[in-house]
């Protein structure tokens, strides 16, 4: 049997009540500095292992985000007879905590969930989860619904006026695992992101806080030379760093695989100002990397992969003569094997700066410039 005898010298008391059966914010129990200092650590040791003895001088101090500011979310809407639970899975369990408080997500986003349970209700088959995802936009909240079948008309109006009510930006509904399609799109959901205001598609990636963000945006224009012309932008996404690229005066070729997310760049790109120094194309970078031919002549690249990591991508960079790669990261792990086949293709690690946009988890944000 596994118990507690007694508090160690680093143990706070949790703030939240869900805190044990909760599935995420594992580490709330574990004090502010000592918490930094080990999520750092799960930085400097996976570089290590990829042979990089002078990690500890490479990494720099880890800037937590504050709790409080995540603006997405992924909820799990499970119907028990005429109740409906819907919070985050426990953990290591499919079982749902039904969630009354957060303290790592933005209120609005929290502030929604009375309102959702008992839209929900009619909608949901009994006993089969199905998510929720919110998004806290500029200008509202973006909110997409998985449903197992299409809801009636009945259901629809209802959905509808669940819309005016929470005032939703736009909700949107994702039926039997097929694309999203709005149902009410009250006005655009709306990022800004460089000076230009992009409409992200239902349920597509963002950064997790707009504090997050933008500190990763300012890592990554300080780590691409300012005289640079052009850059490519692999792992685009809707053109997090695209944006504010182009807006610094850099020729900014995005790549991204996603069609939606590149759909929602291009349509920001037209309507801005920076269109002339936008240029997109839609690929597969982990089967259809862009090679180091392509890349022959450009002046910086960033990729910023998913948590898989970019091992094919970084064999390509690791071959090319682009004098600066700048990484982004929210895999410690990944991007070491990357940071790797870099470095044995001639690219210097100059530093690491690690973010931590996920508060009480071991999950971990970076930016590393690497140049020739």
């Amino acid at each position: 049997m596994i118990g507690r005898l007694r508090p160690g010298p680093a143990r706070v008391e949790p703030p939240c009540p869900h805190f044990g059966p909760g599935g995420g914010c594992l580490l709330q129990h574990f004090a502010a500095a000592p918490y930094r200092l080990w999520k750092r650590g799960l930085l400097v040791d996976a570089l290590r292992k990829r042979g990089f003895a002078e990690a500890e001088a490479l990494v720099r101090p880890l800037i937590a985000l504050p709790p409080g500011t995540r603006r997405r979310a992924t909820f799990t809407a499970l119907r028990q007879g005429r109740r409906v639970l819907l919070g985050f899975n426990r953990r290591f369990s499919h079982a749902v905590e039904d969630m009354t408080v957060c303290h790592v997500l933005a209120p609005p986003l929290v502030a929604l969930l009375p309102a959702l349970r008992q839209a929900l209700a009619p909608l949901l088959p009994e006993g089969k989860p199905q998510d929720v995802t919110a998004t806290l936009t500029d200008s509202g909240v973006d909110l997409l619904l998985a449903l197992p079948t299409e809801p009636d008309l009945a259901g629809r109006e209802a959905l509808a006026a669940l819309a005016v009510e929470l005032d939703l930006a736009r909700l949107s509904l994702a039926v039997a695992g097929q694309a999203p399609l709005p149902l009410a799109e009250r006005r655009l959901p709306r990022i800004l992101l460089g000076g230009v205001a992009s409409t992200p598609p239902p349920g597509g990636f963002l950064q997790p806080t707009p504090e997050g963000g933008a500190a990763l945006t300012q890592l990554v224009l300080a780590a691409v030379p300012s005289e640079a012309d052009t850059v490519a932008d692999l792992y685009s996404g809707c053109g997090t760093f695209s944006f504010p690229l182009a807006a610094r005066g850099h020729r900014v070729h995005a790549v991204e695989g996603d069609a939606a997310a590149l759909a929602a760049l291009e349509r920001a790109a037209r309507g801005g100002a920076l269109a002339q120094r936008i240029s997109a194309e839609r690929r597969d970078l982990e089967r259809d990397p862009v090679t180091a031919d392509e890349l022959e002549g450009g002046d910086a690249a960033v990729f910023d992969p998913p948590r898989a990591g970019a091992r094919a991508q970084a064999a390509e960079l690791a071959a090319s003569d682009l004098p600066v790669v700048v990484a982004v990261s929210c895999n410690p792990g990944t991007f070491a094997r990357d940071a790797r086949a870099l470095v044995e293709g001639g690219y210097r690690l100059e530093w690491v700066a690690p973010r931590a946009q996920f508060p009480w988890t071991g999950h971990l944000e970076l930016v590393a410039r690497f140049a020739r």
